[in-house]
């Protein structure tokens, strides 16, 4: 059995975290209507009033939220209270136009805080650990969320944010860090840095490590491991609900155990809106129950998952949604094929690559070029021409398995891609479309 930071909600049986969800979801729609006029006439506009959500089982009759209407009702037109009770924002590393801010009060971070300790504790944390924490600062959520989960469970939290590497090994070696949070593409440099230092994996004061704001797959998370002698959990959150500790891995390791008691999740056809049965794979969408500040109903995240509430042996009864696929939009088209990322990751480590890599799509007289960059290892760089093209076909070969369309593998040197400290920078799509 493992050891939880809120037992009683944590385990609770799944009749009293219906009823939990059900009383703060009809709270949470009245908090809506009466506050947030924009929310208000999406309502109005499909025809839905206040009265008609009795239940939680009247939520496919609201309106979806989606990253649109952030931007547009931007920056103060989904706030649900006065800007003198709020008292933080947090901003997503935008990749196009407005970007998009979250507002909190003190109660707000006060609960996301909470959800974060929960990981914290689920991934083996006791307030006698050493909380490294390597995610950025700032505006971006994984620093702030992490950081307040740490003081929460009372570890020693190290502020280390992002970047400055040498520093970051300085502090995890002298002060004995034992659970390291940060993006799984940063930890995999972190290993790889420390391993140049000459510091093998029974010398890393690391047991554990959070890891999430990027898609990664589990060979990158048994490479991880590997190299710094940890077990590596995931961890997912938005900035739009609250950053990390929407949901968190258990010992278990399979899927992410939502925190229901301030999230309620839905699993959607991301055509046609219709809510999908438990099981199916579709798009998630989360209702935030008792955030107060910016409380968003039925967004849309557009991460592929799948939602399931067989018994996990860690004891939580919470909902476990399974590792997203890769997200509807960062989801590549290419050649009238799905692609995600992570699935040409998954090609590299099988082949005993480190997951550097770098896609580049264009579009050449109307048909798609899809190119793979592929950093070899040092050990690989000393090969003869002839083994670096057997080995660039072998991964034109795995790829083309596995997306059923070709990609041009290009092999370059060690180090040669540049490193992102945050999130990397897998994707460069220069089609004009």
């Amino acid at each position: 059995m493992g050891m939880y930071y809120q037992e009683e909600i944590e385990c609770a049986p799944v009749e009293t975290i219906k009823s939990i969800q059900e009383e703060r979801f009809l709270k949470q729609v009245r908090h809506v209507w009466d506050n947030v006029p924009y929310y208000r006439k999406k309502m109005e506009e499909k025809g839905v009033s206040v009265d008609d959500i009795k239940s939680l089982s009247d939520i496919s009759k609201l309106p979806f939220l989606s990253k649109a209407d952030l931007r547009e009702a931007y920056p103060y037109g989904l706030l649900a209270v006065p800007l003198s009770d709020c008292v933080r924002i947090h901003s997503t590393s935008g990749t196009t136009g407005k970007r998009v801010i979250a507002f909190y009060t003190k109660e707000d971070i006060d609960l996301w805080d909470d959800c974060a300790a929960r990981a914290i504790v689920a991934a083996g944390g006791t307030k006698d650990d050493v909380c490294h924490v390597a995610y950025g600062y700032g505006l971006f959520t994984g620093g702030a969320g992490l950081d307040g989960g740490s003081h929460k469970l009372g570890c020693l939290t190290l502020p280390v944010s992002s970047g400055n590497t040498e520093r970051q090994i300085m502090f995890m070696m002298d002060l004995k860090a034992t659970i390291l949070c940060c993006t799984p593409s940063y930890a995999a440099y972190i290993a790889e840095s420390l391993e140049e230092a000459g510091y093998t994996p029974d010398e890393i004061p690391l047991k554990a490590g959070i890891f999430g704001a990027e898609a990664w797959s589990e060979e990158m998370r048994r490479d991880i491991e590997k190299k710094l002698g940890i077990k590596a959990y995931d961890i997912y959150g938005l900035t739009e609900l609250s950053g990390p500790g929407v949901s968190f891995e258990c010992s278990e390791q399979k899927g992410m155990h939502i925190n229901e008691d301030h999230f309620y999740a839905e699993i959607i056809d991301p055509d046609t809106g219709k809510v999908l049965p438990e099981g199916a794979e579709g798009e998630l969408v989360f209702t935030a129950l008792d955030k107060k500040a910016f409380p968003l109903l039925r967004y849309r995240t557009r991460d592929i998952c799948m939602l399931k509430r067989d018994k996990c042996s860690c004891g939580r009864t919470f909902i476990r949604m399974v590792k997203p696929k890769g997200r509807s939009d960062d989801m590549l088209i290419i050649r009238g094929v799905n692609v995600f990322p992570s699935q040409i990751e998954t090609v590299l480590m099988q082949q005993g690559y480190a997951p550097n890599y770098q896609i580049v799509i264009d579009r050449v007289k109307n048909t798609d070029t899809f190119d793979v960059k592929v950093e070899l290892s040092p050990e690989m760089f000393t090969d003869s021409i002839s083994d670096i093209d057997e080995r660039r076909r072998a991964l034109e070969t795995g790829i083309h398995n596995i997306l059923g369309i070709k990609a041009k593998v290009s092999l370059v040197a060690p180090k040669s891609i540049a490193r992102s400290e945050g999130k990397a920078v897998r994707v460069i799509d220069n089609r004009k479309i």
